[in-house]
């Protein structure tokens, strides 16, 4: 896909050296943005192999958003991917679905005069526990159904977010992927996602499918054909290695910035993974695979083929399962591996 091999080259002509959170360093940017037409194929990457293990990791979690579980006690039977950020009880700080589908509402002693909240004769208001939520899902897939007596598909309010201020504050892991809204133009179903932070290697390819069957999941729920989906990224970073491995990197990134940039034929980032893998200190054998720029490197050699098609059976939201979602024509160079920065 054209596109995610656009943004990895200008992340990598105009990365910051950054470290964070985590103990591998970042090459980073700020807010890059791309779009892509998903009636011309379905936005899985063919720069690597997507398929087995990792395309049954993506669709289980997207399950698990849908679910609305602030838990990982099924979602763990299927992948790992949410285990390092759950506490002894499969319990997460942050879920996303949790928020989506049951997002608080102020108990009414909390309003403040002037204030207007949902109540619970809202169609899409749920009490749990006694306390009121809001299912952020099924407003917006009834408003696009036009089963909304205050809004019409043409809403400009078509906004899920799993960001929850008081929650991210103290999470270990608050969302990445901050908002989504949705828009109609034209017949089309659009949507636009915020990344607060985006891993470019590792979570964005799985950020871009998974949001490209979010928006085809709710265009067939309410009728509308495929439109384009847009990506911001606010901050875009590779993660560059661990310790020894990574500070070569802050010595040495103006010298890779112009390597990259001097390229001018998709094999010619070999010669740059080859002047990396020739001067940079290895990594010890417990790091290795956190320093994600030589993997990406080799995808920037590697031509993108066609996108492959998805189908998706024909049924309500909540009964979709595992089985239901089919990939079709799916050819992909072979696959990578990169690790982990938690």
């Amino acid at each position: 896909m054209e596109q995610y091999q656009q943004l990895v080259e200008t992340v990598l002509e105009n990365a910051n050296y950054r470290p964070n959170r985590t103990d591998s360093d970042t090459l980073s940017t700020f807010s890059q943005f791309h779009k892509i037409d998903l009636s011309k194929g379905f936005p899985l990457l063919t720069t690597k192999d997507m398929s087995g293990y990792r395309w049954n990791s993506l669709i289980h979690e997207l399950l698990w958003y849908f679910s609305g579980e602030h838990h990982i006690q099924n979602l763990k039977e299927h992948t790992k991917i949410w285990n390092a950020w759950a506490d002894e009880d499969d319990n997460l700080e942050t879920a996303y679905g949790r928020f989506w589908r049951r997002y608080p509402v102020p108990d009414e002693s909390k309003h403040l005069d002037g204030e207007a909240w949902a109540d619970e004769e809202t169609n899409w208001v749920n009490e749990e526990d006694g306390e009121l939520t809001i299912d952020q899902i099924q407003y917006v897939i009834d408003t696009l159904n036009d089963d909304n007596p205050d809004r019409s598909p043409n809403s400009r309010r078509l906004v899920i977010t799993p960001w929850h201020p008081a929650n991210a504050e103290v999470s270990g892991l608050p969302p990445c992927h901050a908002m989504l809204v949705l828009n109609v133009q034209d017949g089309k179903l659009n949507a636009h996602l915020t990344q607060r932070s985006g891993d470019i290697a590792l979570g964005i390819p799985f950020n871009i499918a998974c949001y490209a069957l979010i928006t085809q999941i709710i265009a067939e729920q309410t009728g509308f054909k495929l439109g384009e989906f847009a990506h911001t990224i606010v901050d875009a970073h590779i993660y560059c290695g661990k310790g020894e491995r990574g500070e070569w990197y802050s010595e040495n990134i103006e010298e890779l910035k112009q390597k990259v940039r001097d390229c001018e034929k998709p094999e010619e980032f070999l010669e740059v993974k080859e002047w990396i893998e020739e001067n940079a200190p290895s990594e010890d054998e417990d790091e290795e695979g956190h320093d994600h720029v030589p993997g990406l490197l080799e995808q920037l050699s590697r031509e993108p083929r066609q996108r492959p098609a998805m189908e998706i059976a024909d049924k309500d939201l909540d009964e979709l399962k595992y089985e239901d979602f089919k990939l079709k024509g799916y050819n992909p160079h072979e696959g990578l591996s990169f690790s982990v920065a938690e």
